[in-house]
Parts: structure tokens; C-alpha cells; sequence
């Protein structure tokens, strides 16, 4: 019992030493050479692109005579620019675009001019931000905000104005790194250009108008 006992114990050794070779040998045989560190994706350096979406929003209108308001919406199209760094997981950078939108609606159910139409419309738009995000390789999750800039237009019973406006934006998103230096976002945006005023050439009496605007788009850069 003794010697089946060592001659058990001796080839549990022997078969205990010779298994990582013999492992590293079928790994090497039957599935190929053993797979590197992973390599990650970089977001480093410059970027350009394109961007499309839809904007819904809001618009009131208010004097000592007018009350009434619109949800103006519309889609949008145009093209960004962008830089982004890199430490670790987190990546941070400054990002522009300039967009065409096709952004109006109509109120003819409140008071004042009002109650005849007031209309409110944006034919662009434009941003630049501050980004910040972590990336898990090829995805990365983001918070966006910064300053906005577009044009508020005004009409009422066929005179027009138009005024050009800053305001803020912020928002998240999502990019993922599709292939090579290609990668896709999908985003969320916040704008508000504030209040502006309709003159009495166009509106009877100084009349304000605001405009805000929630905006979701997706985009395709492109980095260099």
C-alpha cells in the first residue's frame, strides 16, 4: 500500500510540474500564439465631423397687452470641430459646431398680437463647449456645456425681426469608436438664448420673446 501510495504521490508531482509547459504548448498549438495586453483606443488629438437631429422647444411672448406662447421645433444639420486629452479613462476637451436648423412654430391662440399670430423662428445654431468623460475603450460617457448662439425671429402679422443671441447649453452624450479613427455619438442638448425684444415696428409695443430648446442629434467624427 505504501509504494502504490508514493507512486501515486510521485506522478501527481510530475504531472503537476510538466502542466504549465504542456498548457503553454496546446495554447500555442490548438489556438495560436497567446493573446497581448489590450490595446485600447486613444481619443487623443484633433477631430471634424458632421452632425443631424431634431429640436423641440418653447417660445413666450409677453407685453402689457400680448400673452401667449409656441413649441417650436424642427430638424438641424452641420458640422463640428473638436480637440480632446487624455489621462487614464478620462478624457477632456473643447468641442464647436454650427448648425442650419429648420427650427418654427406658430401661436395664434393668445392675446395681444397674439391673438392674430406670433410666430417664432431659428435658422441657426451654434455652440462651443467644454467636454468631459470617462472611456471605457471603444465607448465613452460624457457631460458637455457651454455657451450658445443662434438667431431669434420674430413675426406678426407679416413684419419680421430678427435678432441674433447668446445663451448657454449643456448636456451628455455618448461616442463610440467605430473603426480606425471613425467614431459616432449620439447626444443631448439644453439651449437657451434668453429673452430678446420685438420693437413697436413689428410687434405695437416692446414686446419680449425667449427661446429654449432641447436638442438630440447624432454625429459622425473623425480624428486626426
Amino acid at each position: 500500500m505504501r509504494r502504490v501510495i508514493l507512486t501515486l504521490g510521485a506522478a501527481v508531482i510530475a504531472a503537476a510540474t510538466a502542466w504549465p509547459s504542456l498548457a503553454a504548448d496546446k495554447h500555442q498549438g490548438y489556438f495560436g500564439p497567446a493573446p497581448g495586453p489590450l490595446e485600447l483606443v486613444s481619443w487623443r488629438g484633433f477631430y471634424v465631423g458632421i452632425n443631424g437631429g431634431y429640436s423641440w422647444g418653447q417660445s413666450d411672448w409677453s407685453s402689457s397687452v400680448t400673452a401667449g406662447s409656441s413649441n417650436p421645433g424642427g430638424g438641424l444639420l452641420g458640422a463640428t470641430i473638436g480637440f480632446n486629452g487624455q489621462s487614464g479613462g478620462f478624457v477632456f476637451g473643447l468641442e464647436g459646431d454650427i448648425d442650419a436648423t429648420w427650427i418654427r412654430d406658430t401661436n395664434s391662440s393668445g392675446t395681444g398680437v397674439c391673438s392674430v399670430t406670433c410666430e417664432t423662428q431659428n435658422s441657426w445654431l451654434a455652440t462651443i463647449r467644454g467636454r468631459l468623460g470617462y472611456a471605457f475603450d471603444r465607448a465613452m460617457l460624457y457631460a458637455t456645456a457651454g455657451g450658445a448662439f443662434g438667431d431669434v425671429q420674430m413675426s406678426t402679422g407679416g413684419l419680421t425681426a430678427t435678432v441674433g443671441r447668446a445663451g448657454w447649453t449643456a448636456g451628455v452624450g455618448v461616442e463610440y469608436s467605430i473603426f480606425g479613427p471613425w467614431s459616432a455619438k449620439l447626444e443631448y442638448l439644453y439651449l437657451d438664448l434668453g429673452s430678446v425684444t420685438c420693437g413697436p415696428a413689428t410687434c405695437g409695443i416692446n414686446t419680449n420673446v425667449d427661446f429654449t430648446s432641447s436638442i438630440v442629434r447624432v454625429g459622425v467624427n473623425y480624428r486626426f
